[in-house]
C-alpha cells in the first residue's frame, strides 16, 4: 500500500524558513511522514501550497506527468 506524498523530488530546505523548496514540509514532517495518519497527511498537504506561496524563491514550478 502507497503513501500519498506531496514529494516532487526537489529537495533542499530554505535556511530562512526551514522548509524544503520542493514541499513545503519541516524536516520533522519529512521524517514523520510514514508515521502520520492519513488525516495528519491531509492537514499538512493542504497547508503547503501557503507555505510555499511564502517562501521567497516562490513556489517551484509544477512539471504534468503523462
Amino acid at each position: 500500500m502507497s503513501i500519498e506524498t506531496p514529494c516532487i523530488k526537489v529537495c533542499s530546505v530554505d535556511r530562512a524558513t526551514n522548509l524544503c523548496v520542493g514541499c513545503g514540509r519541516t524536516l520533522a514532517e519529512i521524517a514523520d511522514w510514514s508515521d502520520l495518519s492519513p488525516e495528519e497527511r491531509r492537514r499538512i498537504m493542504a497547508e503547503l501550497p501557503g507555505r510555499l506561496d511564502r517562501l521567497p524563491s516562490g513556489p517551484p514550478p509544477r512539471v504534468a506527468v503523462a
